[in-house]
């Protein structure tokens, strides 16, 4: 059956075990969904994503009609986002206010809607390139990658793991510098599209190899940037979700941190702490600021996470809350603040507030008051470490959004609470915050209260690391700044040059079959 894609003009048939098979499509589909996204981290196990992306297109490719293709790739999305996002689930352990077994109803619900991606992607390549084998895989790499960009920006969007993540293990995510996270998708999709092609027995492993070679070529012309001179001190303090916003822990967690950033030295360090790494208000306790004041040396820079108010017009009433990142000079001045801007629906507010919470639902954080979203990248000037691009935790998913487009930074600072998301959601936030470092030849730096920590350069190899549910800190040269990628300079208009490039091809040989 799978031969028929690559004949322009063979019906297709059922006959003896395929047919029996056939009786359940759509139980395929969904095993499919659910073996593909073992590709994500931690498992990293590219090839069966591969394998499944494969079998489901020739699902979808062998559909009867429009609606069954679409509800084939609706059951393997429902699969694949299933165990992709289970980590979710595990975030509902840390609050107190809905019962845990409600995390695993967000995962499956969130499925449920994300799923309707890639039934779009698949009634798009049904329609219009099926059943012309290779129209048909060019039609549907760029169907999946117009939708996955929809994915990513509909809704507020959620642009968590991107097919072209799975990739992160192989020299092919150097493809991201020039075409970005969605047109490496798209390759994903053409790989697998060349296992379906069987009948042209080179075309997988040709496929396969090329974009492994044009990768590795990519970042081998790209170079190595390099290491600066400026010391960057990162700070992992290993506090757990579910001691952060327990007051009674607040100085024994005080503690480590202090412990872990050290005794100043002789040369200025940049102390990087994660996200609301201290429970004090810092624009308003001036005491908080000279406490950070103490640890440092005379030309050290602490950042560091915490909370920013919002008050009324008569300063008297607190309106709601910036999820904030603070500059802090050793004379306990602060000379910047970034707000993070892409806040996390359910977790930093809830939408809808009057209707939900009276169904007895609220976030995930602590809190009475909902978080409200800053201005947008922003670049802060840090004296004697250049400038600093901010992303807090979930905001560095989003490709093509990361950086202030006039004010390019010399590194990004992604300080993250990672002690949400547990042993999947940790690896899978390390492999998305590569790839904006690939896109946009950035070295990126991670700071987390209990893992992974790391140092990121500019060609997305992690330098230094630390584990998950480990204390310790990273001291060591911040990596270079590379030029501006391709992607870096045009963003995401080329991914979707190259899914219009692939169209074009499509098109092409249509013509040419007929």
């Amino acid at each position: 059956i799978m031969g028929d894609l690559a004949d322009p003009v063979a019906p297709v048939t059922h006959t003896g075990d395929s047919a029996d098979m056939m009786r359940y499509p759509k139980m395929i589909a969904l095993a499919a969904g659910l073996a593909s996204a073992t590709g994500f981290a931690p498992l990293d196990l590219w090839p069966v994503t591969v394998a499944a992306f494969a079998l489901w297109m020739w699902l979808v490719a062998d559909a009867p009609t429009l609606r069954g293709a679409m509800a084939r790739g609706w059951w393997f999305g429902l699969g694949h986002f299933t165990v992709g996002m289970n980590w979710i689930a595990g975030a509902f352990r840390y609050q107190e206010t809905m019962p845990v077994w409600l995390g695993w109803v967000a995962v499956v619900t969130l499925a449920l809607y994300l799923a309707v991606y890639p039934a779009v992607a698949a009634g798009l390549a049904w329609r219009w390139g099926r059943p012309r084998g290779m129209v048909y895989v060019l039609v549907f790499a760029a169907a999946w990658i117009v939708t996955e960009y929809l994915r990513a920006t509909l809704f507020t969007g959620f642009a968590w793991n991107p097919l072209g993540v799975v990739m992160v293990p192989t020299p092919a995510d150097g493809l991201a510098k020039m075409i970005g996270t969605y047109g490496l998708s798209g390759c994903v999709i053409l790989v697998a599209g060349a296992l379906v092609h069987h009948r042209r027995i080179v075309t997988f492993p040709v496929t396969l190899a090329s974009a492994l070679l044009a990768g590795w070529l990519i970042t081998l012309v790209a170079g190595d940037p390099g290491r600066s001179d400026r010391i960057v001190r990162i700070v992992q303090p290993n506090i757990g979700q579910q001691t952060k916003h327990d007051e009674s822990f607040d100085e024994l967690n005080w503690s480590k941190l202090a412990s872990l950033t050290g005794p100043p030295t002789a040369q200025p360090r940049l102390i990087l702490w994660p996200e609301a790494a201290v429970p004090y208000f810092l624009e308003e306790e001036r005491w908080a600021r000279e406490r950070i004041a103490s640890l440092m040396g005379p030309k050290d820079i602490v950042l560091t996470g915490g909370d920013s108010f919002v008050w009324d017009k008569e300063g008297k009433n607190v309106l709601a809350a910036h999820n904030a990142l603070f500059a802090v000079l050793p004379d306990s001045r602060l000379i910047a603040r970034y707000d993070k801007a892409h806040l996390v629906p359910y977790g930093e507010y809830l939408p809808m507030r009057p209707l939900l919470s009276a169904i007895g639902l609220s976030r995930l954080v602590p809190g009475d008051i909902d978080f409200w979203p800053g201005p947008g990248p922003q670049s802060i000037t840090l004296p004697g470490f250049g400038k600093a691009g901010i992303q807090i935790c979930y905001e560095i998913i989003f490709s093509g959004q990361v950086i202030e487009a006039d004010n390019r930074p010399d590194f990004l600072f992604n300080p993250s609470n990672d002690a949400w998301f547990g042993a999947w959601g940790s690896p899978q936030f390390v492999a998305q915050s590569r790839l904006r470092a690939i896109e946009e030849g950035m070295p990126v730096v991670r700071s987390t209260p209990t893992g992974i920590s790391a140092v990121i350069d500019s060609n997305g190899a992690v330098l230094v690391a630390l584990p998950m549910g480990k204390a310790g800190f990273i001291q060591t040269p911040l990596p270079n700044v590379a030029p501006p990628t391709p992607f870096a300079r045009f963003g995401n208009i080329l991914p979707f040059a190259f899914a219009l490039t692939l169209i074009g091809f499509a098109v092409a040989l249509r013509r040419r079959q007929r």
